[in-house]
């Protein structure tokens, strides 16, 4: 059994890694777990739920350091490495802010430990304003698999795998499949994409100000809290197409983006003194004083425009509009305590994918998250409500079904008869639990659905977005352009694996 260190202990670790690492002790996969945060951020001992009564996690504090700085700072260094001696630590599983990623990242495989690294890879602080700072992006990237290579010549069994829930979602794997099916029947590609989500992330002035939880005031916002899943899961599904061996060598990004501030001119201080009794009372800010305070805040809704390019000629047309401003279900003045994952949050996310004049895909999924104060459930459709349908042109191929609905039941079997409940829960616990397998060696390297090798496309894509809303907050223009050349094709065959997604 191996022993897991949990960097970053807050909600998000408290409700989706610890219960899974839970599930891995009493599967005899996990044999101690231990937690680091900053000072102030997590209790001492933090619950980690079980079925046979509750355990806990000791969690040792570090002092908070700014993000960005690298390498670690030698107390927290000294912490992190006096844990792994203590503790006979095998892996990490690295969840904290999006921008301190990199760092934990890089000071594990310098170690030869294995990472679970959350989503995104990472994220610069001002990545929405400045360009520098955006292009960045995909360089720390580059600079991580760059470790991965060097860490791997040392310790041939480390392994960096991303959660990217969407990649163990027995809805996607159906939708590569039907794409793979049509591409190698007609050398079609996938030619159109047409992706949403939106969680209902609703935000009173003051709070875009004050509250700081996966909030915007670091200068990046929904493409780095959620977003990074859709920048994953378009290549992933176009690389279900590539065999029609037509790949794309670049792309062209065009970003819109709602900041907080702008949310002020749908929604004004008055109209909120209006909808909500108690708000005049509450709020200490003039209208005046939110502009100037939030200015150069992150984004809350983007659209993003994405071309994708062979040799300057148009493969596939990508649209995406990640949104938090959307439907919600709070209706109370006082923020819920969960303000991520609860305080009336609603998801919604479709999917539309054309290949050509041949076949349409639509994924629809509109389960919710439950509200963790209030222990209520909005359920719009249901919590099972996620289905697929397939069209298929039959007057080209007769043999072809015209039209077929895959709704949550047929999505739960898989195709090789196993169960797999199709909710993003479920998913988020197979990525820790494959990564498990493979710690344990019952997994092979051939077999990880998410190595950190295969996300180089989905940085490009993020830091693309970001380029294009840093310029056009610059005043230059929006579009930017991005090489998908292969990156590490100096890198073995066994660092890339055979899903590589490189382009």
């Amino acid at each position: 059994m191996k022993n897991v260190l949990v960097i970053g202990v807050g909600p998000h670790a408290r409700r989706s890694h610890l219960p899974a690492l839970a599930a891995g002790q009493r599967d005899g996969l996990v044999g101690t777990v231990r937690g680091v945060d900053v000072l102030g951020a997590a209790s001492v001992r933090t619950a980690l739920d079980s079925d046979d009564g509750p355990r806990e996690v000791p969690v040792t504090p570090i002092e908070p350091f700014p993000a960005g700085e690298h390498p670690l700072p030698q107390a927290v260094r000294q912490t992190l490495d006096g844990l792994v001696a203590r503790c006979g630590i095998d892996a990490v599983v690295v969840a904290t802010e999006p921008a301190f990623h990199m760092v934990y990242a890089r000071w594990a495989l310098d170690r030869g430990l294995s990472i679970l690294l959350d989503k995104p890879l990472g994220v610069r602080a001002h990545a929405s304003t400045d360009p520098v700072q955006a292009g960045a992006i995909l360089t720390d990237v580059d600079d991580l698999i760059a470790h991965y290579d060097r860490a791997r010549r040392h310790h041939p069994d480390v392994l960096v795998s991303v959660q990217s829930q969407r990649r163990y979602h027995p809805a996607f794997w159906r939708l590569r499949d039907l794409i793979t099916e049509i591409a190698e029947a007609t050398g079609c590609p996938v030619t159109s994409v047409q992706s949403f989500h939106s969680d209902g992330q609703w935000r009173l002035p003051d709070e875009l100000l004050d509250l700081d939880y996966h909030g915007y005031s670091r200068g990046y916002g929904k493409c780095a809290h959620s977003g990074y899943h859709f920048f994953d899961i378009i290549p992933w599904l176009l690389a279900a197409g590539d065999a029609s061996n037509k790949t794309a060598d670049a792309v062209r990004v065009h970003a819109e983006v709602t900041r907080p501030d702008d949310l002020l001119a749908q929604l004004t201080v008055t109209d909120y003194e209006q909808l909500f009794d108690g708000f005049a009372a509450r709020n200490q800010y003039t209208e005046t004083e939110l502009c100037a305070g939030l200015h150069g805040f992150g984004e809350v809704d983007a659209g993003i425009s994405m071309a994708f390019t062979r040799g300057g000629r148009t493969l596939t047309l990508a649209t995406l509009n990640l949104i938090h401003n959307g439907f919600s279900q709070r209706g109370n003045l006082a923020p819920a305590a969960a303000l991520y994952t609860g305080n009336g949050r609603v998801r919604q996310e479709t999917h539309i994918i054309q290949q050509g004049p041949f076949q349409a895909l639509h994924l629809r999924s509109l389960q919710t998250l439950v509200d963790d104060v209030a222990g209520d459930r909005y359920t719009a459709g249901g919590d099972r409500h996620i289905e697929v349908h397939v069209l298929r042109n039959n007057r080209f191929r007769p043999d072809w079904k015209p039209y077929t609905r895959l709704g949550h039941d047929e999505l739960t079997t898989t195709a090789d008869g196993h169960l797999a409940m199709p909710t993003q829960q479920s998913s988020r616990r197979r990525s820790m639990h494959e990564f498990l397998l493979y710690l344990n060696g019952r997994r092979a390297r051939h077999q990880m659905r998410s190595d950190l090798t295969t996300h180089r496309t989905a940085a490009a894509l993020m830091a693309g977005t970001y380029l294009s809303m840093a310029h056009r907050f610059s005043g230059a223009s929006p579009e930017t352009t991005l090489s998908l050349a292969p990156a590490l094709a100096t890198l073995p065959a066994q660092v890339r694996g055979p899903e590589v997604i490189v382009r």
